[in-house]
């Protein structure tokens, strides 16, 4: 006989770092969840979201046991990661917080591509664009930036003789 689930629902913790204070406990408590089970499970299976904000559909069985699903990093706080802002702009029309390329935004489409609702590269890519334009963010099309490349021997050799 399959478990009778009580509830569904989702929220976001830090990768690695749940604690069973709040946000988890405020969050699991009043629902006969134990979170300390919680927070050790959740953090051994987010080890590599150190500290990024993860987002985790919870389902609660009437027993009182749970199952849940990491579904990874929101899109905001990839674009936040990878344009090293710390809070989005509050006019995103007026103020402008960051710039990614095209490149890292097609990056968090693949990555963000089987929870979203399409199958589509281009139409996730436009999902991107649409949260990081609502948060300030703007999408160049230059080249992600680079470390500067290292001189060739044979350049600095010229140089020396001049």
């Amino acid at each position: 006989m399959a478990k009778q689930i009580v509830e569904t629902f989702r929220m976001q913790v830090p990768g690695g770092q749940a604690t069973p204070g709040p946000p988890v406990g405020v969050a699991l408590g009043p629902r006969n969840v134990n979170p300390g089970a919680f927070c050790k499970e959740f953090n051994d299976k987010t080890q590599n979201f150190q500290g990024t904000p993860v987002t985790v559909e919870l389902t609660i069985y009437r027993d009182r046991s749970f199952d849940f699903e990491v579904l990874g990093p929101s899109t905001a706080a990839l674009l936040k990661q990878a344009a090293n802002v710390v809070v989005a702009s509050g006019e995103p029309n007026k103020e402008k917080v960051g710039k990614i390329s095209k490149e890292q935004a097609v990056e968090i489409a693949k990555q963000k591509m089987e929870f979203l609702n399409t199958n589509d590269i281009d139409s996730a890519l436009k999902q991107v664009e649409g949260t990081a334009r609502s948060m300030g963010i703007d999408i160049t099309d230059e080249p992600a930036a680079q470390a500067p490349a290292e001189p060739d021997a044979a350049e600095e050799e010229g140089e020396q003789e001049s």
